[in-house]
């Protein structure tokens, strides 16, 4: 595992040398932002968001998740963290996002060396990469510079996308915020780490579309694995997002969607579609293509919507991740 994921490094910085320039202002974000003033920021991200991962592992995907739901919300501007009555964590769409204890105690730490210099959102976007690397996944160069924005409205993450939606929807989410289906096929393999609530796939298993019935792409001895551990009665257990796979970074999802394993009905579907198979086919035959489409995809989700003082946005360098400044 340890030489895949050096492959995995290695292609990718190949691929960052001609794509570099491309992302060196994307948004107003670059690289090295805070190299004078704040130099020690990413390992200070990195021991944290490592010593929460070696106490529970399942923090790994959280983070991943949680800096996804960010950006596809309003933009990459830690709108997610705040709390609050009717803020952003608490739509039904973000039901089960953790992780947020990570961020603000890492927060404390950067403030404590660097006050009022790092950003929440910056935070989020290097917390996302480490908690990737640290389970063998690609690792990537994060360009900095955001500011963290004020809105953060429940109503806003309805747009996020859902598990039973079709392909078409998804790219039209995706495009919406300057992603394209290869984006859509490499981020959705964030599912090869992590586990979801019986409440967004259990109607696939004794009522598909209202038939009554379970779905029938669904691979037979994955459905009765799945009942046993989502009776029809609960909604609150946990399944692998990745059968047989679900702590180690690699490409057995696209395996797993291709056998008829795909926990979600997104997963899925991105199989039975014509304009996504073809990648799904790729990503389980290569991983290393995998790792390089996934660290690349990364890179352009962490820049959707971001407000930085290069780009005139509006926003602020939180003093705690849980409440605005003011």
């Amino acid at each position: 595992m340890a030489a895949l994921t050096s492959i995995f490094i290695f292609s990718f910085f190949l691929s960052l040398m001609s794509t570099e320039a491309q992302y060196a202002h994307y948004g107003g974000t670059n690289y090295g932002h805070y190299s004078e003033s704040c130099p020690n920021v990413e390992e200070m991200v990195k021991s944290s968001v490592q010593f929460f991962i070696d106490a529970d592992s399942t923090l790994a995907p959280a983070l991943l998740r949680l800096h996804f739901h960010d950006c596809f919300v309003n933009g990459c501007d830690g709108s997610v963290l705040l709390e609050g009555p009717g803020r952003e964590m608490t739509s039904p769409a973000n039901f089960g996002l953790r992780g947020f204890e990570v961020v603000a105690a890492t927060k404390a730490r950067v403030e404590a060396m660097c006050p009022g210099v790092v950003s929440c959102a910056d935070i989020l976007a290097l917390a996302a990469r480490d908690a990737v690397v640290l389970t063998n996944g690609p690792s990537w160069d994060v360009p900095l510079g955001r500011l963290d924005g004020y809105r953060s409205v429940a109503a806003d993450a309805m747009s996020l996308p859902s598990p039973n939606e079709p392909v078409s929807v998804l790219r039209s989410k995706f495009a919406a915020k300057g992603l394209s289906t290869e984006d859509l096929v490499a981020l959705s393999g964030a599912h090869t780490i992590g586990q979801a609530s019986c409440q967004f796939f259990s109607y696939r298993l004794y009522n598909y579309r209202s038939t009554g019935t379970s779905d029938p792409s669904l691979e037979r001895s994955s459905l009765r694995e799945l009942q046993s551990i989502c009776p029809a009665s609960s909604s609150s257990a946990l399944a692998a997002l990745d059968k047989g796979s679900k702590d180690v970074w690699d490409n057995m999802y696209y395996k797993n969607i291709i056998a008829g394993n795909g926990l979600l009905e997104s997963d899925a579907e991105l199989f039975a579609d014509g304009s996504t198979r073809g990648l799904v086919s790729l990503y389980a035959r290569s991983g290393n293509d995998f790792g390089v489409a996934f660290a690349r995809s990364m890179v352009k989700l962490s820049n959707v919507g971001v407000r930085t003082h290069a780009n005139g946005g509006d926003g602020e360098i939180r003093r705690l991740c849980q409440v605005p400044n003011f």
